[in-house]
């Protein structure tokens, strides 16, 4: 695996903790899409609150644990990589949103 070191992309794709791709989650089928085709790396980070194209505010309560609470996937690698993999990507999501922005990796490593 090349190292990542300098102007990158990070791609975030912003979607619902209760939108799926089948059986499974789909933030889950994200990450597993993103490590099979050997991204440097991919993480879920789940929101507190947030509302997308719809317009419904979505919150977690006490008392409503099953909120549709926003899920981010932030990924960072090369532009060629990330386009590539777009076609995929759009045959999993029926909704949600992709950003790119360009990045400067410091450090990267793995053992």
């Amino acid at each position: 695996m090349s190292k990542l070191i300098g102007e990158q992309q990070l791609m975030r794709i912003f979607i619902g903790e209760g939108d799926r791709h089948g059986h499974q989650p789909l933030y889950e089928a994200l990450i597993e899409l993103l490590r099979k085709e050997g991204f440097a790396g991919a993480t879920a980070l789940r929101g507190v609150c947030g509302f997308g194209a719809n317009r419904i505010y979505h919150t977690q309560k006490l008392l409503d644990l099953s909120a549709d609470m926003p899920i981010i996937i932030e990924a960072v690698d090369s532009l060629e990589k990330i386009n590539a993999i777009m076609p995929q990507l759009d045959a999993l999501m029926s909704g949600g949103m992709i950003t790119l922005e360009k990045v400067m990796v410091i450090r990267y490593s793995h053992k």
